[in-house]
């Protein structure tokens, strides 16, 4: 899997779940389940920063 690839999967991943939250809470859901959204969209964040600084120092940049 290239690089690219990568970091698409992780940027992807992390507008996934904000879309979740997001529309939990705009059509009145659980306000447990959009705080599990936004805590799991926070951690997925953090991983597509650590995918995107190892995709570049893996290229050298």
């Amino acid at each position: 899997m290239s690089g690219n690839t990568l970091v698409l999967v992780a940027c992807l991943a992390v507008a996934v779940v904000l879309l979740f939250g997001l529309a939990n809470m705009l059509r009145g859901g659980s306000a447990n389940f959009s705080q599990r959204m936004m805590r799991l969209r926070v951690v997925l964040q953090f991983v597509a920063i650590l995918v995107i600084m190892g995709v570049l120092w893996w290229r050298g940049a």
